[in-house]
């Protein structure tokens, strides 16, 4: 089963077991963001790629030009380890992984939460690749994927507990759509995928066919 599938099967068991007035605040908390984003200037293929330097789970500070010294990267920005979403996405890339290192490459997996709920990530997902805090988002702001939650949303996240302060670190709700960025050596982006439908995400599997066409061109 594809990665989408899997969501596609999750999204339908989940909203079934909400509260109808909750899966509407959901659905047009989306139809809005679908809004806001029309307009937005977004990263495209061929742009350069902000650099940054992020901890890990474990504290050690990664730094994107680094990494692309030894090979492509798959940059996935990813809203939290409370999202189920998001973990069924890491994990798949973590099946993938021993394809994906054998074309030379590696996965970053950004969010905004704090070094321990990334450790906690990590390990509840038996993740071997770097997953990395980028608390106040100021990483997400570079590559243009940061927006607020907005209040009828806030609630609904709360009371399924996940009071995003609290999951973060801070005072307060940024997150990043879900996007995926395939970075070249050359710093420069041979793919890019940004979905403000958080139940959607790039396929993995996808990414074995530029990763092999980056591999074969060095």
């Amino acid at each position: 089963m594809n990665l989408q599938l899997e969501l596609y099967k999750f999204q339908r068991e989940f909203l079934a077991r909400l509260p109808q007035e909750q899966v509407f605040i959901l659905q047009e908390a989306t139809a809005e963001l679908v809004k806001e984003f029309q307009n937005r200037r977004m990263l495209r293929i061929d742009d350069e790629a902000p650099n940054f330097t992020l901890p890990d789970s474990t504290g050690k500070l990664v730094c994107l030009s680094e990494q692309l010294k030894k090979g492509a990267v798959i940059l996935t920005f990813y809203r939290g380890g409370w999202c189920p979403y998001c973990n069924l996405e890491l994990r798949a890339y973590q099946k993938l992984l021993p394809k994906i290192k054998a074309l030379g490459a590696c996965v970053l997996a950004v969010s905004p939460q704090t070094l321990a709920a990334s450790k906690t990530t990590v390990v509840k997902n038996a993740l071997q690749f770097d997953v990395l805090s980028d608390v106040g988002s100021s990483v997400a702001r570079d590559y243009g994927i940061v927006f607020e939650i907005p209040d009828p949303l806030k609630q609904v996240y709360t009371e399924l507990g996940h009071a995003l302060p609290d999951c973060n670190g801070t005072n307060d709700w940024l997150l990043p759509v879900p996007a995926t960025f395939i970075i070249d050596r050359s710093q420069h982006i041979a793919l890019a995928y940004i979905d403000v439908d958080y139940s959607k995400r790039y396929e993995p599997l996808d990414a074995i066919a530029i990763l092999l066409s980056l591999f074969v061109a060095t």
